[in-house]
């Protein structure tokens, strides 16, 4: 299971948020994204630690089928706190788990709550996230037609050895053709996630998946580092010792191999693990959580920000509905930032874009680091002088000792 909440500060039941986060211009001067989690999957895979339930974890008191109209009532209570500011929204994101768990129905009824409380903003980009066994062209076709605008695939790898250790249940091909589908149902934009690292991989089948993910024809690819969670059954598989854990060295030399791979296809890098193949293809929803923009995330576990406000709802989606339910906020607690805290938070979101953090959000300490690390060339000379802060390629490889020596 995923691990324990963060302590905070107590909710008040309606979800009003303090008078500063809706003052001017934290509110509507500044775009507005939503984030609905859908809290379900098929089966647990064995590296994930999202809060995401199997039929069997869920227990009693919460229901698949009755999700989205719970949710919904989510949204609408995100208009009463927000109260009657004119804020279309910019981006909405579906996450999970696996979104494309509910019906296809359910998911543009969510999008049509968001769209009937708040409104879109012309050309607003809609994603959800689905896993390659969980649409056919009919549902695609559906969520086109509802709306949605982009589609994020998680594929993973391409070799079925890979997929076996990550307990996917797609089969090697898949992910590609449901790239087809997805074009031919309509989506511009498609995204395929792929993980690197994984205990057994090897280099060749580390580029055979980027010769699948390229060769699909997607106009974005994520590629991650896979990250051994305490808790979670692959965690358990190697520290019994029946897989042996992948050093650092292997995940910066399968980076190298994912930035040449997908430099050579077209594709240039924003963030240091998001590829697109024109501005056009960037997932403009994460870059409104990179560049400090507001969000509320709706559904068990979601947090959300408004106006250096966050907060964070009760886990389970038993908790969650009887909150939402009871006419209560699902909220579990929040955290108001202070402007230290945004500075920091600044540095650390924006220096992992292609764009960089300005060099006046860094202290004394922290110019005089930028200043070394551009000298052992892991950060951009000639940005630095311009005034910001951009991580070169050998500085992407080490972005969280960049990162911290910066916020000093």
């Amino acid at each position: 299971m995923p691990g324990v909440l963060p302590d905070g500060e107590p909710v008040p039941t309606d979800g009003s948020l303090p008078p500063q986060a809706l003052a001017e211009p934290e509110l509507t001067g500044t775009p507005l994204a939503f984030y609905i989690h859908v809290p379900y999957c098929a089966t647990r895979c064995g590296y994930c630690d999202f809060n995401t339930y199997t039929a069997s974890e869920l227990g009693g008191g919460a229901s698949q089928a009755t999700y989205a109209a719970t949710a919904i009532e989510e949204v609408r209570l995100a208009r009463k706190v927000l109260g009657g500011a004119d804020l279309p929204v910019q981006t909405v994101f579906f996450g999970g788990g696996t979104p494309t768990m509910l019906p296809a129905a359910d998911l543009v009824a969510l999008l049509g709550a968001v769209r009937d409380e708040f409104g879109l903003a012309a050309g607003a980009e809609v994603t959800t996230e689905a896993n390659p066994e969980s649409v056919d062209p009919a549902y695609l076709a559906r969520l086109r037609e509802g709306g949605f605008t982009r589609i994020s695939f998680g594929m993973q790898s391409a070799r079925e050895h890979v997929l076996k250790i990550l307990d996917r249940r797609h089969t090697p091909g898949r992910p590609e053709a449901c790239v087809r589908e997805a074009r031919e149902a309509g989506f511009e934009h498609v995204n395929l996630d792929l993980i690197y690292g994984t205990p057994g991989e090897s280099d060749d089948d580390w580029r055979a998946s980027l010769d699948a993910a390229i060769g699909a024809g997607p106009d974005h690819v994520s590629a991650y580092s896979l990250i051994v969670e305490d808790g979670t059954r692959l965690a358990a598989r190697v520290k019994r010792g029946e897989l042996p854990m992948i050093d650092d060295d292997v995940h910066a030399d399968r980076y190298l191999i994912a930035e040449e791979a997908l430099a050579a296809a077209g594709f240039s890098w924003y963030e240091v693990s998001n590829w697109a193949a024109s501005p056009a293809g960037r997932s403009r929803h994460n870059l409104l959580y990179w560049t400090g923009a507001n969000w509320w995330g709706v559904g068990p576990g979601a947090h959300s920000h408004v106006g250096g406000t966050r907060w964070w709802n009760v886990k389970h989606p038993s908790a969650y509905s009887q909150r939402i339910a009871a006419g209560q906020s699902p909220a579990h607690a929040r955290e108001v930032l202070d402007a230290e805290d945004r500075r920091v938070e600044r540095i650390l979101l924006e220096l992992r874009l292609d764009s960089g953090c300005a060099v006046s959000l860094l202290r004394p300490a922290g110019r005089k680091a930028a200043i070394r690390a551009a000298g052992e060339g892991l950060l951009d000379a000639r940005s630095l002088a311009e005034g910001f802060a951009v991580l070169t390629l050998k500085g992407r490889l080490l972005a969280d000792a960049v990162v911290r020596d910066l916020v000093d």
